[in-house]
């Protein structure tokens, strides 16, 4: 049996908003790449290109918040299994930061080639 409750709309949305808000208040990385998306998005907004172009902006942005929050639930797992160091929970935290890593690299590639074509 899963330890899980039952599907509710509403209850679901406000978990998903409590580990957003947690998230906000506990790393510090998330905050950064927060303020980044805070910044770059108007940029997009007003950015005249094809709104495909936009899009692609828009989503390697977001791909860096969306790796962050995976990587921060990894780690919380990890230190919740234990705290001491053990070679197969560094590995999974290391795992967590490639993905943040490979995001990052993927937002510097589409910003970068989408900004030289338009300049």
């Amino acid at each position: 049996m899963r330890n899980q409750p039952k599907y509710h709309f509403l209850k679901n949305t406000s978990y998903a908003l409590h580990g957003l808000v947690d998230i906000v208040k506990n790393e510090t990385s998330f905050k950064i790449e927060l303020l980044l998306c805070v910044i770059l998005i108007p940029y997009i907004v007003f950015y005249d290109d094809e709104l495909v172009y936009k899009l692609l902006l828009f989503t390697s942005l977001f791909g860096v918040l969306l790796a962050e929050s995976i990587n921060s639930a990894i780690e919380r797992v990890v230190d919740l299994v234990t705290l001491e160091h053990h070679q197969m929970a560094k590995r999974a935290k290391d795992v967590g930061s490639s993905i943040v890593f490979l995001s990052i690299v993927l937002f510097l590639t589409t910003w970068g080639s989408i900004l030289y074509r338009a300049f």
